[in-house]
């Protein structure tokens, strides 16, 4: 399988997690939902690492990719934190959408850390994001409701 098709499984499994975090974070804090989901993460990343003879890559890892590494985990943290504070007071149609202003923040940092490539179409769909998520939010669609009614 290539990157896009990795890409495509990742954005099904992530709209899931939206749909089962927002069931899950209904009866308890969502501190307590995102430890069970941390939990839940850890083994099965420690089982698949286990099951694919990939543990004696750890020994290979440098400081700067540590460094990387734990930097993406706290931020990882952070944000799930915040989702599932979001989810438990919020509606799916509204925090999905925010959520994935991630892409946006990530390819503009592409741009700016990384130096990647910046192409019109691709700074149009980056644009088109971001229209698409305010056209989601109901605030806003009450104020566009004369123009479409």
């Amino acid at each position: 399988m290539n990157w896009i098709g990795y890409a495509l499984f990742s954005a099904l499994f992530a709209g899931l997690t939206a749909l089962l975090a927002k069931i899950g974070v209904s009866h308890v804090p969502s501190n307590v939902a995102t430890l069970v989901r941390t939990v839940v993460i850890v083994f099965f990343a420690s089982a698949l690492v286990a099951a694919t003879g990939e543990v004696h890559h750890v020994k290979s890892l440098t400081g700067r990719d540590w460094a990387a590494l734990v930097g993406s985990g706290l931020a990882t943290g952070i944000s799930w934190l915040f989702y599932f504070a979001a989810l438990k007071n919020g509606p799916i149609s509204g925090v999905a959408p925010i959520d994935k202003l991630s892409f946006v923040i990530a390819m503009t940092l592409g741009f700016v850390v990384l130096k990647e490539p910046v192409r019109p179409l691709t700074l149009v769909g980056a644009g088109l994001i971001v229209v698409g998520v305010l056209l989601t939010l109901s605030s806003v669609q009450e104020s566009l409701k004369g123009l479409f009614s």
